[in-house]
């Protein structure tokens, strides 16, 4: 007999909402074959939208992420509302957190703003159009990120414009900072970037498809990333080809990087687990994924399908636990340093699972790199 789900006595949920939630545990327990839950959740914050922003943690322990109905919000370690701000249109960007605790994100409100740590706007920064992608920030104050409107934007410090650099196509991946200040990105018009800080274009690369995920970056200055073509690609600091596979990777999914250099990938029907030599070692799929998994620090692998099935895995595919929350966004999960999971959902808005591993430390063990999203590789642990 199938025990109870522990996580439905622990979920903060209103009441019918927590009997659903045990129902979908118990059935999925059932369906495939295991333990209903070995996972249980710390808490579940309604922000009564969906999400698709991936959380960044603040060094104090709060968590920000974006909702659909416009906010940005600022919820404590313990599951309770800090603060919320009303942008003008859905965010979708992940928010980044600087050193000085300045959180950046964009909205679809053509809009990229730049908050304190209390809630309050410090500027924002008009564009010509949605801003999906999610920043860059540099050590030198710059930030970095790309629009609908074609372009790739570096804004200073105080908000204001140091240069833009326009592509064929939207930019909806977000950048990423290589350890010598490169910026790395990809555009609808099929093209990968690599910038200068400066803005100058050091190089492209072509792909077939356009490119709508984001670069995971490695220490020896490889880049990984996916292109609509349903390639996944692995290229030098020089643009040079090292290998492609093809993955079914059509989505926004965005590789992350594990242990020994292994990569993972969300694809159109599924998690791909790759050696670093560009061969499939695994492959969990049959469902929906748009967020990236994330590496903990024990050596699992945490990724949600959008239907609301949570998995984890080890390195070689041994199943560690399998969870069930409301269906999932397209946001990737965040691993905070007493290994909680935080995972944003589509109905209750923000999920914390109970967990034992922080976040790995390896070069990319996440999409945006690091625990506050900052995409720059100098941000990583080593």
């Amino acid at each position: 007999m199938i025990a109870p789900p522990r996580g439905c006595s622990t979920a903060p949920a209103p009441r019918l909402w927590r009997l659903v939630l045990c129902a979908v545990a118990l059935l999925g327990g059932l369906l495939w074959g295991l333990p209903a839950q070995e996972a249980t959740n710390e808490w579940v914050f309604n922000a009564q939208s969906q999400s698709d922003s991936s959380p960044a943690i603040g060094p104090d322990g709060t968590i920000y992420f974006g909702t659909f109905n416009g906010r940005l919000w600022a919820v404590n370690p313990n599951g309770s509302k800090k603060w919320v701000f009303r942008a003008g249109r859905e965010i979708k960007s992940s928010p980044a957190i600087a050193a000085d605790g300045t959180i950046h994100f964009g909205s679809r409100d053509r809009k990229f703003y730049a908050l304190a740590a209390d809630g309050r706007k410090k500027w924002d920064f008009k564009t010509g159009a949605w801003v999906d992608s999610s920043p860059a920030l540099a050590h030198d104050g710059m930030v970095y990120f790309g629009s609908w409107d074609r372009h790739l934007y570096a804004l200073k410090a105080d908000g204001g414009k140091a240069w833009e650099f326009r592509t064929g196509g939207p930019v909806v991946s977000s950048p990423a900072i290589g350890e010598e200040g490169t910026v790395y990105f990809g555009s609808h018009d099929r093209k990968f970037y690599a910038l200068s800080p400066d803005g100058q274009k050091r190089w492209e690369f072509l792909t077939g498809g356009p490119i709508v995920s984001s670069p995971a970056l490695d220490w020896e200055g490889r880049i990984y990333f996916s292109s609509v073509d349903g390639f996944l690609y692995a290229i030098n600091g020089d643009g040079s080809l090292i290998w492609k596979l093809q993955t079914l990777s059509t989505r926004e999914g965005s590789p992350v990087i594990g242990f020994n250099g292994m990569i993972f990938l969300s694809s159109s029907d599924g998690l791909w687990a790759i050696t670093a030599e560009g061969q499939q070692k695994w492959f969990r799929g049959k469902a929906e994924m748009d967020g990236a998994a994330a590496v903990a620090a024990d050596g699992s692998v945490i990724f949600p399908f959008r239907h609301g099935q949570v998995v984890n895995y080890d390195h070689e595919r041994n199943h560690r636990w399998i969870h069930y929350i409301f269906p999932s966004g397209g946001g990737a999960p965040n691993i905070g340093n007493t290994g909680t999971i935080y995972l944003p959902g589509m109905t209750f808005g923000l999920v914390a699972i109970r967990g034992n591993s922080p976040l790995a430390t390896t070069p990319w063990p996440k999409f945006r790199g690091n625990q506050r999203n900052t995409g720059n590789l100098r941000d990583s642990k080593r």
